[in-house]
């Protein structure tokens, strides 16, 4: 699986449709799914978007928690909420209306990026919130301790 980068902002027609960016589409090309598992953030006002094998992922995180305990119960809620979209042959999702409802997607949606996943946001929600975070991270002075690739390419700790 390749990296999602960057940010577009693509239009939503009458009935919901949007195109998914042509690279970000192309990173789904190995997975049995061709479309995406869309779920509420946590911390934001957008939607988390990920890949099947992403999601596989979180399931085993969540199956590696306690059973029955409330950080199991509580974030099973990813799972509850998530919806499978599937890509038609335009490479377009249909956003359902309480997604967009939720996170205030009107007539555009912005994409972003965040690496082996990627949001959706209301584009000026998004400008909005952008800011603040680049500011925290720069007054902060966070840095990332860069995993050493393996000899295949991948990191280490896959």
């Amino acid at each position: 699986m390749g990296v999602f980068t960057g940010s577009h902002i693509n239009k939503v027609d009458k009935k919901g449709r949007v195109s998914v960016p042509k690279t970000f589409r192309v990173l789904f090309e190995d997975e049995p799914l061709q479309g995406v598992y869309v779920f509420p953030s946590f911390r934001q006002s957008a939607l988390e978007a990920c890949p099947e094998s992403f999601m596989e992922r979180i399931v085993d995180s969540l199956e590696d928690l306690p059973m029955f305990s409330d950080e199991q119960d509580d974030l099973s809620i990813i799972i509850e909420s998530a919806q499978r979209l599937a890509f038609d042959g335009e490479g377009r999702i249909v956003l359902p209306d309480e997604f967009r409802a939720d996170i205030g997607i009107k007539s555009d949606v912005a994409f972003v990026g965040r690496g082996r996943t990627f949001q959706m946001w209301a584009p000026k929600t998004y400008v909005d919130a952008r800011k603040p975070a680049f500011e925290r991270a720069k007054t902060r002075g966070l840095t990332l301790q860069l995993s050493r690739p393996s000899n295949d390419g991948r990191r280490n700790d896959d």
